[in-house]
């Protein structure tokens, strides 16, 4: 089978192509580094030629408004490029409870996203994978200060990048799902007991305090962000991860 990871060589889309190549199957990543252009459109027919599948975990250069126009463009594109290209499954990587958080303007671009996929005209998959691991270190810089973290107590259910990358691949290598598949650890946290957490195994003494208004998480209500009970659920507890990756 011949997949088109588009996104290639980020940190999902190039574990996915090794993943894929390691079964057997012919993944080719395509990226600006590769001379494929979301945006314009340059190389995604070269790209495209007798792929079976798409994959599409290429990410906005950024969170803000300008988020909407960059997954508008490059999901009508490639849409566009795998019916030239006779394409027979398009799966996209979102985020699970995307489309319950209108606030914030990354989660309704990737909700735009998901909503063109779905009126395509390719068969298509939609992977939603919960927060990763490897970004907690990122979260924690948005509102802290050399002595402080100031963090919500939002519920996440986080899973490691290794495990959204085998659901990932596993979607793409099957049939499509005409749906959405959830993806999730198996640990839920409040967002601020997880900064403590990662502190404490980072050796880090600034003090984790609870928030409800700061950062990007405050204008999650609920555990929009856990998976339902017809999640998949991977094997990586946070806590196992935390250990080998300090």
């Amino acid at each position: 089978m011949k997949l088109v990871v588009i996104g290639g060589t980020g940190r999902i889309g190039s574990q996915v192509v090794q993943k894929l190549t390691a079964a057997g199957h012919e993944a080719i990543p395509a990226a600006p580094s590769t001379g494929v252009d979301l945006i314009t459109g340059k190389g995604l027919d070269k790209a495209l030629a007798g792929a079976d599948v798409v994959v599409n975990v290429a990410n906005s250069p950024t969170f803000d408004e300008a988020s909407v126009d960059f997954f508008r463009t490059s999901m009508n594109n490639l849409l566009a490029a795998g019916e030239r290209a006779g394409v027979g499954h398009q799966v996209v990587l979102s985020i699970v409870g995307v489309d319950q958080v209108p606030e914030l303007n990354y989660y309704r671009a990737k909700t735009l996203q998901e909503d063109l996929l779905r009126r395509g005209p390719t068969p298509y998959s939609i992977v939603r994978a919960t927060q990763f691991f490897e970004f907690m270190d990122a979260t924690l810089s948005w509102t802290s200060d050399d002595d402080t973290v100031r963090l919500p107590a939002t519920p996440i259910q986080p899973m490691a990048a290794a495990d959204v990358v085998d659901a990932v691949v596993e979607v793409a290598t099957g049939a499509p799902l005409q749906g959405i598949r959830n993806v999730a650890g198996p640990d839920v946290f409040p967002l601020d007991e997880l900064g403590r957490l990662t502190l404490a195994a980072e050796h880090d003494s600034r003090t984790v305090v609870t928030d409800d208004k700061a950062g990007m998480f405050a204008a999650v209500t609920g555990d929009v962000l856990t998976a339902g009970p017809d999640a998949y659920l991977a094997p990586t507890h946070y806590r196992d991860w935390l250990q080998t990756a300090h």
